[in-house]
Order: structure tokens, then sequence, then C-alpha cells
């Protein structure tokens, strides 16, 4: 029987290539977005084997809903894919609160109640995939990103905790860690009232070197995601993806280092 699939974000970006690429597969899926009018031509060509739905993922109520009806059109639910959300630019001072707590209702609320949502049915089942899209941008940060840093992570704070607390049920947890990409959220999110006094660093941020990855280059690896037996707790997408992460870490470790001393007389 193939397995069911429910992805968010589903219109467009990595959300909407992973989709058609799970339906080209044969699998079912449940693709959803907050425009359902943009899956369309998936019910088109693909029939009962995609249900589309309307879904803004910071409506938790909505959220549940959404799962319940996946429940009852497939009877099951294998892989749940987090993948909505948005990236909100600036630096941290020009963040007001609506944008703040916006920024964390949909990246990280979001990606909550969904979790929350198919963790029943999973541990009924004794199996499940969930895998949540996260980013770099959740393991060592850069400037003018710092509320969408904050909300990846807090998403890997959460999965790995999660994936701790289900693996006794079979259910298995997988952070999907891209650098960036042609046509993702950082080039389609919002953008803080700037003030002057960060223009320099924005300046500087722009003009630095970057390479970004295609998105249809990433179907064959959350394919082979999927369909692997003993999913990995975290994947990271993307050439820049291990040399950055690298380096975060590489620091981190000497400035613990540095400061031993000081925290083991801490200890009393």
């Amino acid at each position: 029987m193939s397995k069911t699939i429910l992805i968010t974000g589903a219109s467009k970006g990595f959300g909407r290539a992973w989709t058609e690429a799970f339906l080209a597969k044969g699998y079912n899926v449940a693709a959803t977005a907050r425009n359902v009018n943009t899956l369309n031509d998936l019910k088109e060509q693909y029939g009962n084997a995609v249900l589309t739905l309307s879904l803004d993922v910071d409506n938790r109520a909505q959220s549940l809903e959404v799962v319940e009806k996946v429940k009852q059109h497939f009877g099951t639910i294998d892989i749940l894919i987090n993948n909505a959300g948005y990236a909100l630019t600036g630096a941290i001072e020009e963040a007001n609160e609506q944008e703040a707590r916006a920024q964390f209702e949909t990246n990280f609320f979001g990606t909550l109640w969904l979790t929350q949502a198919v963790l029943p049915i999973m541990r009924a089942q004794k199996s499940g995939h969930i895998i949540q899209v996260s980013s770099i941008l959740g393991v060592g940060t850069l400037p003018t990103m710092g509320l969408y840093n904050a909300s990846k992570f807090a998403i890997e704070g959460l999965s790995e905790t999660l994936a701790t607390e289900v693996k006794a049920f079979g259910i298995n947890v997988t952070l999907v860690e891209p650098n960036g990409y042609e046509s993702n959220i950082w080039h389609t999110g919002i953008s803080s009232e700037s003030n002057p006094v960060y223009d320099g660093l924005r300046k500087a941020f722009a003009e630095g070197e970057t390479s970004f990855g295609k998105v249809a280059a990433t179907v064959p690896a959350i394919v082979k995601l999927v369909e692997t037996e003993n999913p990995p707790l975290r994947l990271l997408l993307g050439k820049v993806a291990l040399p950055f992460v690298k380096q975060h870490y590489e620091q981190r470790l000497a400035n613990w280092e540095k400061w031993n001393d000081v925290s083991v007389e801490a200890h009393g």
C-alpha cells in the first residue's frame, strides 16, 4: 500500500517541487497551502492520489481539522513534512512586536501544531516520520535575519527533543537544514522598517559571497530521505551547508574551551 505524505506550504518552492516528485513516484499526498487554488493542476493530473487542502498553519484549530481530514481520506498519515514558513529580514532592533510574533506563529507554532496533531495517529500506527524543514540558520546565524534565525533555532530544539520522546513508538524525526536556495523564502519574505544605522551592515551582507542552490536539485535527497528505513536526525542540503555548520561549531568549541576554567570554577 502506498504511503501517505502530508506536506505544508506545497504551492511553491521546496513544497511544490517535493509534492510533484512524491506524486510522480506514486505516493498519496495531502498538499496544503493558504491558497488551495494554486494546487488545482495537481488535482487534475493526479486525481484521488492528491488531497488539496487550504491551511493557515498559524491557526491551530484548522491544523487539527486538516490532519483529521487527511486521516479520514487516506486512512493513515505516514509522513509529515512541516515545510510552511517565511523569512522576516531586518536587524533585531528593527522588528516590531507584530512582526516578531508573526514570525514565530508561522515558523515555530505552525510546526508545533501539525506535529502535535499527527502524533496520536502515528503512535497508534506504531510508525511514522516527521520531517521539519529547518535551515542552516537554525545552527548558526547571519546578521539581519535575527527573528528568522531564532524561529529555526526553536524548531531545532523542539525537534531534537521530540526525537528522543517518540523513538520508542516507532516514529522518526528529521531536521532538514538547507543553505540558501533560489526562489525560496530568503527572497520572498518580508522586511522590517529599516533603521539607517544598520545600512552599512546590510550593504556588507548583501555584497558578501553567495551560492544559492537550485530547488529542483533537492528532490532526489528528499525522496531518499522519505524512503530510507533509518532516517537521520539531521540532513543538510546544499554544498554551502556543511562548511557553514563546521565553522560555527568550531568557533563555539574554541570559545567554550578558552573559558572552561571559569566554567569549572562556577560549578562549586
